[in-house]
C-alpha cells in the first residue's frame, strides 16, 4: 500500500511592500512522503516571495511535467514556472520553452556545487531567474511547520520576514541569476 501525502493547511497573509501585494490566502499543502519539512517550507516560502491570485501548486516532485509552483493565464498559458531544489539542467531548459519566466528556488547543502556545475548553461537563459536560501533559512523555516499555520509574511526592501506563533525567520535570498518580481535587487553572489 503506497504511503499518502500528508496535507498541511496554512494561512499566510502577505504584505509584499515591494510589489504593492497586500493578500491573504488559504492554502492546502500536500507534502509527498519523500518530502521533507525543510523542502516543504521552501515551497511554501516560494509562494509567498510570487504570491498572485492565479499561482497554485503543482505537483512538482511526483510529477516532471509540473513545476512546484506555477502561474498561469486564463488561456492556460503558463506565465510563471517555479522548482524548489536542485532540478537537472535540461528540465530546466524544457521549462523555460514552456514559460514565459522560470524561476529556480534553490537550497540545502549542495547547492553551491549544482550552481558551480551548471552556471555556464543556465546563465545563457534569458527568461530563468536562480535564487539560493541559506541552509540555516531553510532549516529554520521548520520550527513554524505545524499541521495548521498561522503565518505572516512581509516583504520590503530586500527582505523577507516569516512570522507564526512559534517564531520569526528572516529571509534574504541570494540572486544568482536573473530578478525577483519586485525588480529588487537582492543581494547577488
Amino acid at each position: 500500500m503506497a504511503i499518502k501525502a500528508t496535507v498541511f493547511k496554512a494561512t499566510l497573509q502577505i504584505a509584499d511592500l515591494d510589489r504593492y501585494y497586500y493578500a491573504d490566502h488559504t492554502l492546502t499543502i500536500a507534502q509527498h512522503p519523500s518530502e521533507t519539512e525543510e523542502r516543504m517550507m521552501v515551497r511554501l516560502t516560494a509562494f509567498a516571495l510570487y504570491a498572485d491570485e492565479a499561482l497554485t501548486f503543482g505537483q512538482g516532485i511526483s510529477n516532471d511535467d509540473e513545476p512546484d509552483l506555477w502561474h498561469k493565464d486564463l488561456t492556460g498559458a503558463i506565465e510563471r514556472w517555479i522548482v524548489v531544489g536542485l532540478p537537472d539542467e535540461r528540465a530546466i531548459r524544457k521549462a523555460c520553452g514552456r514559460a514565459d519566466k522560470v524561476v529556480i528556488i534553490s537550497f540545502g547543502r549542495a547547492a553551491e556545487i549544482w550552481w558551480n556545475e551548471n552556471r555556464n548553461k543556465l546563465t545563457r537563459l534569458d527568461n530563468l531567474t536562480v535564487l539560493r536560501l541559506p541552509v540555516d533559512v531553510t532549516q529554520a523555516l521548520t520550527k513554524l511547520v505545524n499541521r495548521t499555520m498561522q503565518l505572516q509574511c512581509t516583504i520590503q526592501e530586500g527582505q523577507m520576514m516569516i512570522t507564526s506563533e512559534d517564531g520569526v525567520v528572516e529571509i534574504e535570498p541570494v540572486i544568482w541569476h536573473g530578478k525577483l518580481p519586485s525588480g529588487q535587487a537582492w543581494q547577488q553572489n
